[in-house]
């Protein structure tokens, strides 16, 4: 009896340890807990770590060495697993090359609200070379001050924004509000009308969609989806729907705060891509996995939840996670990532 006992515990462990390793083979990749759970694959791999550690001291006890040792090893490959997906998505801050005639610096910094200065903001973005700054959780205030500053340091920027206003659930709230400034070099732009019906925009949070005037060049867009807190999940879950629309099979470069992982994006991209027909630029440049948030904790810690994807009309060259800004006042780290047009 203890020994069926021990069979199905180590059955249930194992399945356990798939769910939480690989929630989209079980399709539960956008279900709560295992949303939140795969965001964190560090932390996954210490649990995992842990129990490795006490199967291995159960080990030392004859009439469990067997259950235990069954455990140890679900474990070992379950931290393993984990591991090898961290490594493969990169966990280095990451460097970007040198700057071509036609390449394209693309910077996404949630800045939440006013607690990073806009002065800060615009040192970064000139300092970074950047021709494109989505910064979600940013007044049109603060960001035509970072646009000002900017001009001030010899690189001008248009800055274009969405808000949803006052919500009586959220007034006075910076989270109502995302900011997207585009270098006049990459021409005009305009901003798409939207509402937050959840048909034309995010739900909770803005999400900015800007067009070039002359038809010429990507459409830009300055992405921020609400949270997967318990209570906002299938707002969560359209919010990624809608976005993957946005991508469609053009020249479209998306950045911003997705509050998703490349896990949670799985069966929302097309003919391979991550979301709808774009790819993550950090994947593919050694960054993807990297925490942009929490700058309470360490990168390799933390969660990749700010992305830049592009169609296949860019190809990623570099990307860099800033550390050096964790005392800034946000809790999210900036991600710059440079682009080149792909071949024709």
């Amino acid at each position: 009896m203890l020994r069926l006992l021990g069979l199905l515990v180590t059955a249930l462990a194992a399945i356990a340890a798939a769910i939480v390793t690989w929630p989209q083979f079980f399709r539960l990749e956008r279900t709560f807990p295992f949303a939140q759970i795969v965001s964190l694959r560090f932390p996954v791999i210490l649990a995992f770590g842990a129990v490795f550690v006490l199967a291995l001291l159960l080990c030392l006890a004859r009439p469990v060495r067997a259950f235990a040792a069954s455990l140890a090893i679900v474990a070992l490959l379950g931290g393993v697993a984990n591991g090898a997906i961290l490594l493969t998505r990169g966990t280095g801050p990451g460097t970007l090359p040198e700057q071509t005639d036609a390449s394209i610096r693309v910077m996404t910094w949630n800045t939440a609200g006013n607690a990073t200065d806009a002065d800060l903001i615009a040192q970064t973005a000139v300092a970074m070379q950047a021709q494109i700054v989505a910064l979600p959780e940013t007044t049109i205030e603060t960001g035509e001050a970072v646009a000002i500053a900017m001009r001030e340091m010899g690189s001008p920027m248009w800055a274009h924004h969405e808000d949803f206003g006052e919500r009586e659930d959220y007034p006075d709230w910076a989270s109502n509000s995302t900011t997207l400034l585009i270098s006049p070099d990459l021409g005009g732009y305009s901003v798409v009308e939207s509402d937050a019906d959840g048909a034309t925009n995010t739900s909770q949070v803005p999400t900015v969609v800007a067009m070039p005037v002359d038809g010429e060049g990507p459409v830009v867009i300055a992405v921020h989806a609400v949270a997967p807190r318990q209570s906002f999940m299938d707002d969560w879950r359209s919010d990624l729907e809608w976005l993957a629309d946005q991508c469609g099979d053009g020249d479209v470069i998306m950045a911003g705060d997705f509050n998703a992982t490349v896990d949670h994006m799985s069966r929302l991209g097309v003919d391979g891509a991550d979301l709808g027909h774009c790819r993550d630029a950090a994947v593919a440049t050694g960054t993807g996995g990297a925490g942009t948030w929490s700058t309470a904790w360490p990168p390799l810690v933390g969660t990749p939840i700010d992305h830049v994807l592009t169609t296949d009309a860019w190809v990623a060259t570099g990307s860099v996670v800033l550390t050096s800004l964790d005392d800034s006042g946000s809790d999210h780290r900036p991600l710059v990532v440079q682009l080149e047009p792909a071949s024709p």
